[in-house]
């Protein structure tokens, strides 16, 4: 049986990183967050990291780095550091104000378990990450199924601070009570 979540495995937050997971193209709302928590918690880094779905991982090292490389081994592939380097840009200049200290990990294959190889790595307090906006054709199985935040809070022991990204209006929004309720 993997281990639990139990007090003595509380990773304080006082002092210690935290992970924040983005995508190309993130909501400064969710990076301005990471960084407000490390500056109240006294964090001494922030990790931010992009699991890239095509690729997979050939080596995780002891920092939480990985050594990767695209899951089909005939295609070439150097479009991720594009990526990597576009996201550091947008990350330099939207913690140019800040005085937290920062890292950013380019990671490969499932950003479940990416983030929490990372997490584990580096001893992190928590995992921040930004909130799936919902649609309305969005069933409640394709909104959790998908949900990087449900998936990391069910399996690792870290407490995940989801960002919410969109305001939701609870008239327009259907919800598995509303269809339990009617039927």
């Amino acid at each position: 049986m993997p281990p639990q979540p139990a007090v003595d495995r509380i990773t304080p937050f006082a002092g210690h990183p935290i992970v924040v997971g983005v995508v190309p193209e993130l909501p400064d709302l969710v990076t301005l967050t990471a960084a407000s928590i490390a500056q109240a918690t006294g964090a001494r880094a922030m990790y931010f990291a992009y699991s890239d779905p095509s690729r997979t991982v050939r080596e995780e090292r002891p920092d939480g780095s990985v050594v990767h490389e695209p899951i089909d081994p005939d295609g070439l592939d150097d479009r991720w550091e594009l990526v990597a380097q576009q996201i550091v840009d947008h990350l330099t200049h939207v913690l140019s104000t800040t005085q937290a200290p920062w890292e950013f990990r380019y990671l490969a294959g499932r950003p479940d378990r990416a983030l929490t190889h990372l997490a584990r790595a580096v001893d992190a307090a928590a995992i921040v990450v930004g909130t799936r906006t919902p649609r309305r054709d969005m069933g409640l199985r394709q909104l959790f199924e998908g949900s990087v935040a449900v998936h990391l809070s069910q399996h690792q022991h870290r407490p995940v601070i989801t960002v919410p990204l969109s305001v939701v209006d609870w008239k327009e929004t259907a919800s598995a009570w509303d269809r339990r309720e009617h039927a």
